[in-house]
């Protein structure tokens, strides 16, 4: 059957596969064919996460991204690659006054450098394959919206969207798409820390004109298609998916 979407014969790499949207991008992946390389810091969730992948032939790599070693270790372990999915990120939320340089490291460290060098390494090392596709996962925090104690996170996506423009004029010459895509508020385990009632969850979904918050299959749908040859002319652009957030 044809499917322009299909990743048939195409190696991807997804990073932060241990949960959430990467968990969802790598198993949607790997229903449309693709044979999936994953990494993530916690071994018992990545495996989790590598028994629910359709085929065969996946590898999974335990490794702490926020390291050098960690990220050496990773690219020790990579084979020739088709697409890649920077989805590694974390949240810490802090008002702009308490912000220090050892908070901006750590954020930065995981959902900023850490996407970059390896990137970086895969183009240097010859890993990434000619029409190959690079995503990330940014967010519409730090691009469009932000909010209160989200200085540190906003700030590390709006330099994701920033640096993918400049990565998707550099890499063109060697057939290399890179784009983002941009999630409103997604369910994830982000909201099981206690922090937020469910009452205030709900007040803030009824804030999107579709009444809800998004999946994280759902944002793998999106990751799919920017992955797939069905987006083979599009290179450079932050993909917004927030049912309708923007809109208001």
């Amino acid at each position: 059957m044809y499917n322009p979407f299909t990743l048939e014969g195409k190696t991807i790499l997804v990073t932060g596969a241990s949960s959430g949207i990467g968990r969802a991008v790598a198993i949607e992946c790997s229903k449309l064919g693709a044979r999936v390389i994953i990494t993530g810091r916690n071994p018992e969730r990545l495996n989790n996460t590598y028994t629910r992948l359709d085929g065969i032939n996946h590898i999974q790599i335990q490794a702490d991204l926020s390291e050098k070693t960690g990220i050496e270790h990773l690219l020790k372990g990579l084979t020739e690659l088709n697409g890649v999915c920077h989805c590694a990120g974390i949240t810490n939320p802090v008002p702009f006054s308490f912000i220090d340089q050892d908070k901006l490291d750590d954020i930065f460290a995981i959902n900023f450098f850490a996407p970059m060098i390896i990137t970086k390494e895969l183009v240097k090392r010859k890993l990434l394959m000619k029409e190959s596709s690079v995503v990330f996962i940014s967010s519409i925090s730090g691009v469009y919206v932000s909010s209160v104690a989200g200085t540190l996170y906003s700030s590390t996506k709006g330099a994701i969207n920033g640096a993918i423009k400049g990565m998707a004029l550099d890499l063109a010459s060697k057939k290399i798409r890179v784009n983002s895509v941009c999630p409103g508020m997604i369910e994830t385990n982000i909201l099981s820390d206690g922090k937020i009632t469910e009452e205030d969850i709900e007040k803030d979904r009824k804030r999107y004109p579709l009444q809800r918050y998004g999946t994280p299959e759902e944002v793998a749908y999106a990751v799919i298609y920017l992955l797939s040859d069905a987006s083979k002319w599009m290179t450079g652009i932050n993909l917004v998916i927030d049912g309708g957030y923007t809109l208001l």
